[in-house]
């Protein structure tokens, strides 16, 4: 799915285009299969892409920080594919 098509994060950006004031952080999250290196990298690279998009949209870019997560926090055991699947995302969190 591209991004264009991603119902949920086309409503992010009417939201934050809508409250001005508003300020988010955006985590990258990863499994834990890999060198745990390239997973911070890849996760950072993911919370980087989610931000290009939003500013693509009309956000301003210094209203969204991110931070790349790899596998510290998953959500589901990394011990099935679905688990994996479910800590491969992307979080929001808002700022102010």
């Amino acid at each position: 799915m591209g991004f264009e098509e991603n119902s949920e994060l086309n409503h992010l950006a009417e939201e934050l285009l809508e409250n001005a004031e508003v300020k988010i952080l955006i985590s990258g999250h990863t499994d834990n299969v890999g060198a745990p290196d390239k997973n911070l990298k890849l996760s950072r690279e993911r919370a980087e892409a989610v931000k290009a998009y939003l500013v693509y949209k009309g956000v301003d870019a210094n209203r969204i920080s991110c931070q790349g997560v790899g596998p510290r926090e998953p959500i589901a055991s990394n011990n099935t594919p679905e688990g994996r699947l479910k800590n491969r995302r992307v979080e929001f969190k808002i700022l102010e």
